[in-house]
């Protein structure tokens, strides 16, 4: 994994814990704890400081991935705002994360897995959006896309339908925009 992502998650518990919760993890963890952006880390070590974040916040690992994915996405959106432009709303955003955001993240990091994601547009303007990745991250993408909905400013609707996580083949999330909704 992308130390990115470890920058990220050591930005989101300073910010809403402190520091000294940060340390506590990372002692928790048994893990080194320094992070470069373009480096890559093991699987391992981000499973172990979620496990460690949940312990230590009360949370089950998959509420501790959906808020680090919701607490992300304003530093994501800060530190790469070429992502985000052009985007007039949290649908169009998400629906360019395997053609734009994907390819741009690979081009930056060499060697990053990323997640891919099927979409399934439907008549009322909510999406179908199958979840494939090794990592079994559904939580964090979960968050993201909610992170997502707050950054521009939009309620979503976000339902869980299928997961690997309960038995299922793939994880399957259905994502509606309330105000689109037609009555």
């Amino acid at each position: 994994m992308k130390g990115i992502v470890f920058n990220l998650l050591q930005d989101v518990v300073t910010q809403h814990h402190g520091e000294d919760v940060w340390d506590d993890l990372i002692d928790a963890a048994g893990v080194d704890g320094v992070y470069t952006s373009a480096g890559s880390y093991s699987d391992d070590e981000m499973a172990a400081l979620v496990g460690a974040a949940s312990d230590k916040l009360g949370l089950s690992q998959s509420e501790v991935l959906r808020w680090f994915g919701q607490q992300a996405m304003p530093l994501l959106a800060k530190h790469y705002p070429g992502f985000f432009e052009g985007h007039a709303s949290a649908r169009s955003f998400i629906l360019s994360v395997n053609d734009i955001i994907h390819v741009e993240v690979r081009k930056l990091y060499v060697g990053a897995e990323c997640p891919y994601f099927h979409f399934q547009e439907k008549a009322d303007g909510s999406l179908s959006m199958d979840y494939r990745s090794t990592r079994r991250l559904c939580a964090l993408g979960q968050g993201f896309v909610e992170g997502t909905g707050v950054h521009y400013g939009e309620a979503i609707d976000f339902q869980h339908a299928q997961c690997i996580d309960r038995g299922d083949a793939a994880c399957v999330f259905h994502i509606r925009w309330p105000q689109l909704a037609v009555s």
